[in-house]
């Protein structure tokens, strides 16, 4: 399944001097493997064209240094496709092209599994915090959409601990994506036991669509019937934006916060030469409800407020929300004093 986390430069890299002769390698071979791989071949076309043109005026003849090519290339490539996934990546030190050769041995395998485990684990798989708010409000926050393979058992954990809450707080405005085994298993909890359609993915090299469902079992309570505030930012990308649009779609949750940054195609990376990647979005997402998605766009939050205020807002609109429409005895007095002392607060 190609990787729904937004691609990320290293500016910290140091830099290389490049010639003539390296600067049209990474020029020609990024837009071959557009025209081969990128999920839409028309906008490859009309990328490639655009850079042809700034060929033609000789817009790319004085850049000598590596990491401007990558970023000079990747300002025109987006100019044109509206890609945030898209990047044309450098590398200081040298990377072997991809050759073909035999599958992984078990032991491979293995040793790849373990080093994936340690990764994720090292930052408790995506999960930074989870903690019950006064007026017994869950609050879950998510900063990477993490295999279920490894974060599985920490999700259910972190579901497990606000499952007896009134109302329930998901804080991605941190989260640049991840993958959408995730996104499906934390809806699941969302959700009755009855399946519902979450999104779709077309991935264009195999030409085939993957649907995505919530699954029909997940350990421990199910968090359905109750509200569910999702809070964004202008930095929640790819994976956490289909978390936020697809429950904005089914109407499951509020999306409090910022537009989102714009990023739904996944993809993965392709090398051009030693020193040179690009990034490519080999598929697209569609949501099973709008039919499209959210790339260039980003999800629009039902409330909009910064994402300072994001989470004030959330506690806000959930105690007023039960205030209204909450049964629980002996509740509705302490709501009220918590919602008068939030709005009290700057």
């Amino acid at each position: 399944m190609p990787s729904q986390s937004l691609a990320q430069s290293k500016s910290n890299e140091p830099d290389i001097i490049i010639d003539a002769a390296t600067r049209t390698q990474v020029i020609e071979g990024t837009l071959n493997r557009l025209n081969d791989s990128y999920v839409f071949p028309k906008i490859a076309r009309q990328m490639e064209a655009a850079v042809r043109q700034r060929l033609q005026r000789r817009e790319y003849d004085q850049i000598t240094s590596a990491a401007a090519l990558a970023e000079t290339l990747t300002k025109h490539l987006q100019e044109i496709s509206r890609d945030k996934h898209l990047h044309v990546l450098f590398n200081y030190e040298p990377r072997p092209l991809s050759v073909t050769r035999s599958a992984p041995s078990a032991e491979q395998l293995r040793d790849f599994r373990r080093a994936a485990l340690i990764q994720s684990s090292s930052i408790n798989h995506g999960f930074k915090r989870v903690e019950r708010l006064d007026g017994n409000i869950g609050y879950l926050r998510v900063d990477l959409f993490v295999d279920p393979e490894f974060g599985g058992d920490t999700a259910a954990a972190a579901l497990g601990f606000v499952s007896n809450t009134h109302a329930l707080i998901i804080d991605i405005r941190n989260c640049n994506g991840g993958v959408p085994e995730m996104v499906a298993l934390l809806s699941t909890y969302l959700f009755e036991d009855a399946p519902v359609h979450l999104s779709d993915i077309y991935d264009r090299p195999t030409n085939q669509t993957q649907q995505f469902w919530t699954l029909p079992y997940v350990p421990g309570k199910r968090y359905a019937g109750r509200d569910v505030y999702v809070l964004t930012s202008k930095r929640t990308a790819s994976a956490a934006e289909e978390f936020a649009y697809d429950l904005q779609q089914l109407k499951r949750a509020t999306i409090i916060g910022e537009t989102t940054i714009g990023a739904a195609n996944p993809g993965g990376t392709v090398r051009v030469n030693e020193h040179f990647q690009v990034f490519i979005p080999t598929g697209r997402a569609i949501n099973p409800i709008s039919k499209t998605n959210w790339e260039g766009f980003g999800v629009k939050p039902d409330v909009e407020v910064s994402e300072e205020q994001a989470l004030k807002a959330a506690q806000i609109a959930a105690l007023k929300k039960l205030i209204e429409t909450g049964k629980e005895e002996g509740w509705k007095g302490r709501w009220i004093m918590l919602l008068e002392t939030l709005q009290k607060q700057p």
